[in-house]
Order: C-alpha cells, then structure tokens, then sequence
C-alpha cells in the first residue's frame, strides 16, 4: 500500500531512530521475507522505544510491518516486517520511532485468521438451529458441538494467505482442508455466508478443493499408535484462538485437553501461523506426557505421483504428492516440510501417508502447504512445482539473521 511513496514528511512524526541488521549471507533470492523482532530484544538495547509509535524504513521505502500480542495482554510482544532480499544480501532497515503514542499505520491485509459460530440460537441435540454467525477471537467448543451440527461457519477456524486458505474442523475429525484461491482478495470472511457448504462448489474466489474424509487431509496433527495414525479425536476440552490476524501474518493457537488416545491422556496446544506471500503453514505443537511420537501426514490419492527430497539433506526434508486431486479434477500439489533429525520412520495406512515424528522436551513443528494450478499466478505444473519444493528447502535451511545496530 506505502510502497515507495516519498515518506521524508512523515519521519517528521518518529524523530527517534534504531538500525536493524538482515542478513541473507547463505540463503537464495528471497521476495516478501518475514522478520520477527521480539520487543524485549529491542528494549534491552533501546530502552526507550515505543512499539506503540514507530515505522520502519529501507531507505527511501516503507516496509509493511505489525506489532504481536502473543498473551492478549494488550502489550506488544513482537513486532513483524517484510522486506526482499538478494542473494547473499546483507542491508540495514531503519526503525523510525516517538516517544509520543500513535494512529498504527494501515496497510493492505494480505493473510486473515478468523473462527465464526452462531449466536442467538440453540442446540437441538447436536444440531444448531437459528441465530446468525459472529466472528470471535475465542471459543470454547461447546460438549455439543460435533460434525454437521452448523454451530461453527466452515466448520472450525480458518487461516489465509494471498495464495491459498486452509481450515480445520473443530470437532472430532481434527483434520485440515484446503481453500483453493484464484484471487489475491482476503475471502475467508465471506465464506459460508450464502449457504452453509456452498464453498463445495467452484465459484470467482475458488473453492474448497480438498477430500478429507477420514484421513488427515493436509498436515493434520495426531499420533501413530496401535499400528495406525489417530487424530486428536476425544478430549475433555479444546479451546481455539485467534492469536494473531495482521496484514502480513496470523496465528491460530488451538488447546486440547485430555486428549484420550491408547489408554492415556495429553494435554496438546497447538499454533498455526501463515505470512504474507507465502503458501506455508507453520505448525508447532507443545504436548505434555513425553509421547513417544507424534505424527502428520498428507491423503493419499491414486493419481498422484510422489516426491520426496534427498536423503543426502541434513536439514530440512520434504515429503510430496502431485496430481489430478482435487476436487475439481484438477492439478493439486501438497506436502510436509520436516526436520531431519524429527523423523522416526515414514509409514502409511489405508488413507493416507503419514510421517511420525519425535517431539524435543515435548515440542514439535513442521510445515505443509498446498500449490493449486487454478492459484492466480501459480505454479501449474509439476517441474514448477519441484523447483518451488527445492527453494522452500534452501530457504528453511538458510534462515536470515538479524542484529541490532
């Protein structure tokens, strides 16, 4: 929106200044790079900055940036920028700040996470009759809230970039679909709205082209146990929030507890996070009990071929399928993005491919997205589709660097 607008006036408002360092020394082009700055970094070294008044300048240029409230505690907790950066690039943004509060700046909303249910009406055994669809920033499910009940719009939360949206459902199923996009407008908001399925259905945004079934879908989270992977199914009780929801990124941080699963349970919290420009969601998963696994893992469909990266790779690993599944019969790329040193073995059920993972003092996080061919300005093929599986693995075993001036 403040790309390259003559903004000399406006430095007027933000006398104060700190530099931040990026360095893109071992990693490839990158375009739309996410910085996380953590306030109490900044406040160490610049003990009077004001997250409440500041923005942030590559030379001449604004960056689009946003302040965190992890603990919905009304105080900033980080704050996130975007900037490109060349290959073996290493520049200096300059943030620009007042000691006096002000307006936050305003700029075109490229990711959106949002969770609706119905308010007004009631539950008639497990189904939601009357009431209309409010947006919330939390939710405790409701005991009498399963599948098909109509109570949450889409049926759980929703998170979108740009270039895809994804949902999970927020019952039982647990499992992750996809939105297929084919514009670059926010649509989430509007989804569900004109009949609760009618997203089934292609239309100018796109569609929900994703057959979930009972398998996990896209990057859904659960358990290999018993010889097969379990979905977070039975629980006590989950509560779902929406962390974050800026114009360049949005956090979706959901609790499960007392997940009951092989005679045990678990506390399980889990964070989606998806940027600006991108196609990935990150996913981190914090469990209680020290379980010896935890596991995620793709649909499987007979048209698709397979594709994995190099077992040579000490980092960062991928696991893909490519092919004719959609649910519009079209090109559909997905896959999982793992460490290394996470993986126990690659298995498989009846429904879908699964990796199985070893969390680290009970933490755990990868990465899934989805590329469609009907995406606007995609990849449409599979060639384009490998090359774009390779550069997310450069970049993630590359990460950028920063440094306080």
């Amino acid at each position: 929106m403040l790309y390259g607008c003559n903004t000399d006036p406006l430095l007027k408002e933000y006398p104060e200044k700190l530099s931040v360092q990026v360095n893109n020394a071992n990693g490839p082009d990158r375009f739309d790079e996410i910085i996380v700055l953590q306030i109490e970094d900044i406040i160490a070294k610049y003990p009077n900055f004001n997250p409440m008044a500041f923005i942030i300048m590559d030379d001449h240029k604004e960056l689009v940036s946003q302040i965190n409230d992890l603990d919905a505690d009304h105080q900033a907790d980080q704050i996130v920028f975007m900037c490109d950066l060349s290959a073996g690039q290493s520049k200096n943004v300059n943030i620009h700040y007042s000691m006096e509060d002000a307006k936050p700046r305003e700029y075109t909303k490229r990711t959106q996470a949002e969770i609706s249910h119905k308010i007004g009406g009631k539950f008639v055994k497990n189904v939601y009759q009357g009431g209309t669809f409010q947006n919330v920033e939390y939710l405790e499910v409701p005991p009498e809230h399963t599948d098909n009940s109509r109570f949450i719009r889409y049926d759980g939360p929703g998170w979108e970039s740009e270039k895809v949206g994804y949902r999970f459902y927020l019952d039982w199923r647990n499992a992750t679909d996809i939105f297929g996009k084919k514009t670059h407008e926010m649509v989430l908001q509007n989804l569900g709205q004109d009949g609760f399925d009618s997203y089934h259905e292609m239309s100018k945004w796109g569609m929900d082209i994703l057959k979930v079934g009972d398998s996990f879908g896209i990057g859904s989270w659960g358990m290999w146990s018993d010889g097969k992977a379990n979905r977070v199914a039975q629980t006590d009780k989950v509560e779902c929030a929406i962390k974050v929801n800026g114009p360049i990124q949005s956090m979706i941080e959901t609790n499960y507890y007392g997940w009951k699963i092989s005679g045990k349970k678990y506390d399980l919290n889990s964070t989606l996070t998806i940027n600006a420009g991108s196609r990935l969601t990150h996913c981190i998963l914090e469990i209680s009990g020290d379980p010896e696994n935890l596991c995620t893992g793709i649909v499987k469909h007979d048209s698709t071929n397979i594709h994995k990266s190099s077992d040579k790779n000490e980092g960062w690993q991928y696991f893909a399928t490519y092919g004719k599944q959609s649910l519009a019969n079209d090109m559909l790329g997905m896959v999982i993005f793992y460490k290394r040193s996470d993986l126990i073995e690659s298995n498989e059920d009846d429904l879908s491919h699964i990796m199985i993972l070893k969390p680290n003092n009970g933490m755990l996080d990868y990465f899934f997205a989805a590329v469609w061919e009907k995406e606007l300005n995609g990849i449409t093929t599979e060639s384009q589709f490998i090359e774009y599986l390779n550069e997310i693995i450069r970049k993630l075993d590359s990460p950028v660097s920063i440094a306080f001036k």
